[in-house]
Order: C-alpha cells, then sequence, then structure tokens
C-alpha cells in the first residue's frame, strides 16, 4: 500500500477522516471508525488498523486488548476524498459487545 497518498485526503476539521470497515471477502461491513493521518500511516505501515478514539482522544488499535485485529487487505478513499473504506481480514468479532459487527441490530423497513 505505499502508493496510497494521505495527503489528497480531506479530513474535517479535528483532522479526522471516517473509515467504514468490511471484511474484504464477503464485504460484510463490520464498523466505523475515525482516523487521522497518523493512524493512517500507522495502519499503512504496520498492517494492522489502528483507528483515533474520539473519546479517548489517543490512538487505538483494534484488537489490542481483546486479540480481535482487523489484518489491512486494502484501503479506499470515496470520490470526494473524505471518506475511507478499509477492507479487512477481521480475526474474531468487530464489536465490543461481542456481536461479528457493529451493525447486528434489527433493521428499520420502509
Amino acid at each position: 500500500m505505499t502508493d496510497f497518498d494521505v495527503s489528497t485526503l480531506a479530513f474535517d476539521e479535528r483532522g479526522l477522516i471516517p473509515a467504514i470497515i468490511q471484511q474484504h471477502d464477503t464485504r460484510e461491513v463490520l464498523m466505523l471508525g475515525y482516523m487521522n493521518e497518523e493512524s493512517i500511516r500507522l495502519t499503512l505501515s504496520g498492517g494492522l488498523v489502528t483507528f483515533w478514539s474520539r473519546s479517548r482522544q489517543e490512538l487505538w488499535r483494534k484488537g489490542d486488548t481483546s486479540g480481535h485485529v482487523q489484518k489491512l487487505i486494502r484501503m479506499h478513499h470515496d470520490c470526494d476524498s473524505d471518506t475511507l473504506l478499509v477492507q479487512v481480514d477481521q480475526v474474531g468479532v468487530a464489536c465490543h459487545t461481542g456481536d461479528r459487527t457493529c451493525f447486528d441490530n434489527r433493521a428499520v423497513s420502509a
């Protein structure tokens, strides 16, 4: 992933960009997190997804305490460069509740 140019991204006023985390082979959406420039660089260089915790105001590598790491497969940005799609190989569950994804609740139908 050395060709991913972080300087082209449109970070918000806090220096953050939303990152949709998706299982690479099933395309299942696992969670949404926020990344800053440093967490993106750490993710790209280390191969494990790292976020910026908005509540704790610190870097947070997914799985450091639970073991449920997210191994980076690919990272893309959208057409406006203001959202990331991070495709991963999820080890274990993605959600802190113990569910496979953070979207395992009931869907609202139209």
